[in-house]
């Protein structure tokens, strides 16, 4: 069954941008998922198609109206789907998320534009209040391209192996360990040895202490929260924790 995407914006334009290229663009043409971006203005007010007005209270710029987004809202079929609205508001975005709404039908995607919307709409309706990031974008249709571009390559069919999303960061809680290609040598630097002894069993644990150093260097949330699971500490990989230090 195709996954079905839905975008509230007042920008339809901006659709599918970077989603009709790639991975992504691919799956949509051979209709995997599919992707409908709603133009909100349809449902504005007066001649002028009015979405906003100036916030109670007072303050800086202008606020979408909670009947506009309501009746925009409603002019759709949920279908079962998640009404996500991404706001730097919201709880971080983490990669349970992404596969929690692959794993369903599809999902929702409220597109948020000036200050923001109206919180009477919001709660109404049950949206997820997710955050991409701690910063500020122009809109919501950054934000929703990225939630998007997570879910769609975790759809069946859309990655060649099943193997690069049960490796990659987040999918254990870790980072993903480094990664090298040819050729052995470059500008002086080798590769790890393990990495071309052909030796399987190495090679995934030196993989496994990687992610973990890099971890616990760059990202000392996930590595708390992964100890907490774990209940152990690993190794560090020689090398890396130096070059991870570099990076912080």
């Amino acid at each position: 069954m195709t996954w079905q995407a839905t975008a509230l914006t007042l920008f339809p334009d901006m659709f599918p941008g970077t989603l009709g290229q790639s991975l992504a663009g691919r799956a949509l043409e051979r209709g995997i998922w599919s992707l409908d971006a709603r133009d909100m203005r349809e449902y504005g007010l007066g001649r002028h198609r009015v979405v906003d007005d100036t916030p109670f209270g007072g303050g800086a710029g202008m606020v979408m109206r909670p009947d506009v987004v309501a009746a925009a809202i409603a002019g759709i079929d949920l279908a079962g789907r998640p009404l996500v609205y991404p706001t730097p508001r919201g709880r971080p975005l983490k990669q349970a998320d992404i596969r929690r709404y692959a794993a369903g039908p599809g999902v929702v995607v409220l597109c948020g534009r000036y200050e923001g919307v109206d919180e009477r709409v919001l709660e109404a309706s049950g949206a997820e209040q997710v955050s991409i990031g701690d910063y500020i974008l122009s809109g919501g249709e950054v934000a929703a391209t990225v939630l998007l571009d997570a879910c769609v390559r975790l759809l069946p069919g859309v990655m060649g192996s099943g193997e690069s999303a049960v490796e990659e960061s987040f999918a254990d809680g870790l980072l993903e360990y480094p990664l090298y290609t040819k050729p052995a040598q470059w500008d002086g630097r080798d590769v790890p040895e393990v990495l071309l002894s052909g030796h399987h069993a190495a090679i995934a644990r030196w993989r496994r202490a990687a992610s973990e150093t890099v971890t616990q260097a760059r990202r000392p949330d996930l590595w708390a929260a992964y100890q907490a699971g774990a209940g152990q500490d690993i190794p560090r990989v020689a090398g890396i924790r130096a070059d991870a230090d570099r990076l912080n």
